[in-house]
């Protein structure tokens, strides 16, 4: 009997091409054409499995679905996926654990260099005819032996805290639970409280999940707490940094600059406020995207499927309800 996932995304024929190469034995998929719980809804009403990239995936979606079986994240950040609701219909959920840190933390990387040199703003200006070399909207830093605190320390942050190793860097880092003094000797770097990152701090990369304790994490408070010559990187969730705060702070340079790969609204609208400002710099939701993990990631969620599809469990580290 075939088995049908939809990926709940919209994606190109091209894309979806590469996905069925990776299938397994015993599964069609099918892929969303246009966003929107409407569509969502029709196409995951008869789906056994269902893969979200980037969409949200409401307890009204998942009503929709007649014999869903497990919806797989792509990635790791659930905080859109009506869990709870999920539980109560008996469909499992699962994830990528670690699939994109690597990816998401060169990403981290290139957004901080960007921030404190103002390379997009450059570019941007080139491209309009515009030499701006003598005119940047502020000052220019080195990344190289700067302070960096890096808030959530899972495998992204702590893959981005071997990348700064290269940079000289001195590594602050917030979690829930600290590492072991031997785990923070192997990485070189020293647990701190978040008031001493953002004081310390000369950028401030967020890592952290949304939850209710890091919603809004990011605003005019912490903001006034960083340094005025400071950046802040978002590759975490939009709702971690209250967007309208950042905007009036970069507008009146509490800090210098900062770089943001995520949203509280997805796509951005093209009236955000965000997109005014010549010290902010803004990527569309690109950080985990690397075509190099595309057939990794893939043929690990499609192993998780066949798992569920012959009984078995999903393997623990993917696991989430």
């Amino acid at each position: 009997m075939t088995e049908t996932i939809v990926l709940l995304d919209m994606t190109t024929p091209e894309r979806a091409d590469r996905l069925r190469a990776l299938l397994p034995p015993g599964f069609v998929l099918t892929h969303g054409t246009a966003r929107g719980e409407e569509h969502m809804k029709q196409i995951i009403a008869d789906a056994d499995y269902a893969i979200a990239g980037q969409v949200a995936v409401s307890g009204e979606v998942l009503r929709a679905a007649r014999k869903l079986k497990l919806l797989h994240k792509w990635g790791v950040g659930v905080d859109n996926i009506d869990t709870a609701t999920a539980r109560e219909l008996g469909i499992g959920v699962a994830r990528t654990t670690g699939s994109n840190a690597l990816a998401v933390a060169e990403f981290s990387i290139g957004l901080m260099l960007s921030a404190l040199r103002f390379i997009g703003y450059g570019h941007a200006e080139l491209k309009k005819g515009h030499w701006a070399t003598g005119h940047m909207p502020g000052e220019t830093f080195l990344l190289s032996g700067k302070t960096v605190g890096i808030v959530g320390f899972g495998a992204i942050g702590q893959n981005v805290a071997k990348l700064l190793k290269g940079f000289g860097c001195t590594i602050l880092y917030a979690k829930r639970q600290p590492l072991s003094v031997a785990e923070e000797a192997a990485l070189g770097v020293r647990y701190a409280a978040i008031d001493e990152i953002l004081a310390q701090s000369d950028i401030v990369s967020l890592h952290c999940p949304l939850t209710p304790e890091t919603t809004n994490l990011i605003d005019t408070k912490a903001l006034a707490a960083m340094k005025k010559t400071a950046v802040l990187v978002n590759v975490a969730r939009g709702g971690v940094v209250n967007e309208a705060e950042l905007v009036i702070a970069l507008r009146n340079r509490v800090i210098a600059g900062a770089a943001m790969d995520v949203y509280s609204v997805e796509p951005l609208p093209g009236d955000s406020k965000l997109l005014t400002l010549d010290n902010l710099v803004v990527t569309p939701h690109l950080a985990a995207m690397a075509s190099d993990t595309f057939a990794p990631t893939v043929s690990r969620m499609f192993a998780n499927m066949a798992h569920v599809s012959r009984g078995e469990p999903v393997p623990e580290k993917d696991f989430v309800v």
